[in-house]
């Protein structure tokens, strides 16, 4: 990905962005089970967007948020020097999942190859998601992996 990528770029998220959301956030510090923790974290917070906002996931939205949540935060995890910052936003309409870390190396996206051994964390969230933007940060990079909902 380049200094900043966007995958689907032709097919812009409809609607202007939510005033009034749900946000949740929080920083790990790549201890072991910072994984569980994050997935964790997305879980309590679907629940209340569900809950308290009405919005309707789809037959596979919440597992496939949860393994987005996933690879990104391994990612993070895996190739930064230091904390990382998981944020989860939605309302009704769309959810997102950005993580911020200190590196500002920008994530490879490779062609699909299942010979490739390793490699295919981005793969599997572009798949996942809408929309997925990559770009440098002051901190380092914000990945941001969006999710529309059914309506």
């Amino acid at each position: 990905m380049n200094e900043q990528a966007t995958s689907r770029p032709d097919s812009p998220l409809p609607g202007p962005p939510a005033s009034d959301v749900l946000l949740i956030a929080e920083v790990f510090d790549g201890e072991p089970g910072c994984i569980a923790q994050a997935r964790a974290l997305a879980d309590r917070f679907l629940t209340r967007l569900v809950a308290e906002w009405f919005a309707v996931l789809g037959e596979h939205t919440r597992s496939d948020l949860m393994l987005a949540v996933s690879e990104l935060i391994t990612n993070a995890d895996r190739y930064s020097h230091g904390p990382y910052l998981l944020e989860l936003e939605g309302d009704a309409r769309r959810i997102s999942v950005t993580v911020y870390d200190s590196s500002t190396a920008l994530p490879v996206l490779y062609s699909p190859d299942p010979s490739r051994l390793g490699g295919h964390g981005m793969e599997i969230v572009v798949a996942l998601c809408d929309r997925l933007t990559a770009e440098r940060v002051p901190v380092g990079k914000r990945i941001r992996a969006e999710f529309m909902l059914s309506t």
